[in-house]
């Protein structure tokens, strides 16, 4: 079967999915700070995120021209809401062992609870595996934003 990438979602489209959450690979949300290129994104691969030569379960997020002090309390909540153990690599921060999420409206609510404490736009991405036409069209996304992923 096929794997899509259902992207540049909004909260209420995420919201009112219908989908298995077990055929969720990964999921994304990118919170765009301001146009000269601050973002931080929030993100869980279900087969591990790499790092180096391993995969480390949990969530992660990176980011990219964000200040100290805000990076300490996107950590912060991320830690307090999720668990696991903040390890930094590069421009991402994983937290190892963390709970994940999976489930339409888990991403929705995360989606909004960043945007709220963060005061940033949200754009979320999913990506489904053997996800079967009739699951396309009764999960309520729309085909416009579907992007087919080559492969298997």
């Amino acid at each position: 079967m096929s794997r899509l990438r259902y992207w540049k979602l909004t909260v209420d489209e995420v919201r009112k999915s219908k989908f298995d959450p077990k055929k969720v690979l990964i999921w994304e949300i990118k919170c765009p700070k301001d146009d000269q290129g601050a973002v931080f994104g929030v993100y869980s691969y279900r087969n591990g995120t790499p790092w180096d030569y391993e995969s480390i379960k949990g969530i992660v997020f990176y980011h990219n021209m964000i200040e100290k002090e805000e990076l300490d309390r996107l950590t912060k909540f991320i830690k307090e809401k999720f668990g696991g153990d903040p390890a930094e690599k590069s421009s991402r921060i994983f937290f190892k062992g963390s709970r994940e999420i999976w489930a339409p409206n888990e991403i929705a609510d995360l989606a909004v609870q960043l945007g709220d404490n963060f005061e940033v736009s949200t754009e979320l991405t999913i990506e489904l595996e053997n996800f079967t036409e009739p699951e396309q069209q009764e999960s309520n996304l729309p085909s416009s934003k579907i992007l087919p992923i080559p492969g298997k």
